[in-house]
């Protein structure tokens, strides 16, 4: 645990700047917002991520994080009817 701390601690750090990179330095536009699949997947992969040292609680929460982003990708890629 204590060899992995600074790791998460990176982890968690670069995550913050990513976050305000996104939220604080774009413009008005709507149109590239994660969708609310496409949310929980993130929160799944991540909680899969800091779950990581029991092994089969973390690589099932980051196959569902994956299984809700190939989900997601595929409701996207539907062509909408007009």
């Amino acid at each position: 645990m204590i060899n992995s701390l600074p790791y998460i601690i990176i982890s968690i750090v670069g995550l913050v700047v990513v976050v305000f990179l996104v939220f604080f330095t774009r413009r008005k536009e709507r149109a590239n917002r994660l969708s609310t699949l496409a949310g929980l997947a993130f929160a799944f992969i991540i909680a899969g991520i800091m779950f990581g040292e029991n092994r089969f609680l973390g690589y099932s929460l980051l196959a569902v994080g994956v299984v809700l982003a190939v989900a997601d990708i595929f409701v996207k890629s539907k062509p909408r009817q007009p």
